[in-house]
């Protein structure tokens, strides 16, 4: 059976590791699983998503991309937005933070007169749910079913779609965000399904990835596929142990992103894809990023599978040859952190 391709100074790293003074193996097993018990319990203290630096939101602006057919691109901070856009009013995948909540709703206003009628949540980080409650009570709801028209209360603000998993943490949160932020049209199973301006929108959830409550949703006449978090350019994904992630269901959630795109011409464009955070892409940048991913995990699953302890693991730097393009330092989620969460992942079963 080949091994998984380790960086050249890994086995120096590995000699320097195992010396020192010589302990009983019984000792050795004791010492490592008390450091994965404590190395789990703090991966596992809940965390809040990419972007949670202190930021001057007066100085931020919201750019506009039109992607193609009916879907636009809002950057700005915290999560990219997405838009779809039609006769029938406007569709938004998440909602960035509520202090960017006019400056959102002014560039929504240059793209369309229309309401806002959905707002489908991919997650429960707050840089993706924040302006919920203001985005939702600027809009308005279809009565449900085919009824033509409006009908009373159903009214009053557009509908916040989101996977049940997402309710459940928003609401047992120990400062829940205000009650108008949560969604009101929740799924349990494994999609969602909307039919809005003229193209059918699916919402798809990929349990125990970034979280356990994500969802990717492709919008398939325009072909494009907004995906969270499951997917960015900005850095090695954020594994949220503590509300069910898994590295095993972020490449998972990548394989069924891949499943959906199609390249165009010379395997460019085509279907089109809006990460959480970063550059728009295609298909090719979803290839790279699984590939990546796969080739880490299974570096580090080798390193376990040899008994070596996290400490041992980091040493061995799995990740060095893709830390010059997505490794961090410093800030909110680093490449030691990263490598944490998959060794404390795969110790776990997951």
């Amino acid at each position: 059976m080949l091994k998984p391709c380790i960086p050249v100074s890994l086995n120096n790293r590995m000699k320097l590791a195992m010396t020192g003074v010589p302990l009983n193996r019984s000792v050795w097993l004791l010492v490592a699983c008390l450091a994965l018990i404590f190395l789990g319990s703090v991966l596992i203290a809940p965390r809040d998503g990419y972007g949670q630096l202190n930021l001057n939101f007066d100085d931020i602006e919201i750019n506009v991309l039109h992607v193609q057919g009916n879907v636009y691109m809002l950057v700005g901070a915290g999560g990219n937005i997405t838009l779809q856009v039609g006769r029938e009013g406007v569709l938004i995948v998440d909602s960035m933070y509520p202090e960017l909540v006019d400056k959102v709703l002014s560039v929504i206003r240059e793209l369309s007169d229309q309401p806002i009628r959905y707002l489908i949540n991919t997650h429960v980080h707050p840089d993706h749910i924040g302006g919920n409650a203001i985005l939702a009570q600027a809009g308005t709801n279809f009565a449900a079913g085919n009824v033509a028209g409006l009908i009373g209360d159903a009214s009053d603000t557009a509908a916040i779609i989101a996977h049940e998993n997402v309710l459940l943490r928003m609401s047992s949160q120990e400062a829940p965000p205000p009650f108008e932020a949560w969604p009101t049209d929740t799924f349990f199973n494994s999609s969602k399904e909307v039919y809005f301006n003229d193209e059918a929108v699916r919402v798809l959830h990929q349990p125990t990835a970034h979280t356990d409550g994500d969802s990717i949703v492709f919008f398939r006449r325009s072909d494009v596929i907004s995906t969270g978090d499951l997917f960015v350019t900005t850095g090695y994904p954020y594994i949220d142990l503590a509300r069910g992630g898994s590295i095993q269901g972020v490449i998972g959630a990548l394989n069924r992103i891949l499943e959906l795109t199609v390249p165009a011409d010379r395997q460019e464009g085509g279907t089109m894809v809006i990460p959480g955070h970063g550059r728009l892409c295609d298909e090719a940048d979803v290839v790279e990023y699984r590939d990546m991913l796969t080739i880490i995990r299974d570096r580090i699953q080798y390193l376990v599978d040899q008994g070596m302890s996290l400490r041992e693991v980091q040493n061995a730097r799995p990740t060095l040859d893709y830390d010059g393009r997505y490794g961090a330092e410093s800030g909110f989620w680093t490449t030691e952190q990263f490598v944490e969460a998959v060794y404390v992942g795969i110790n776990q079963g997951g």
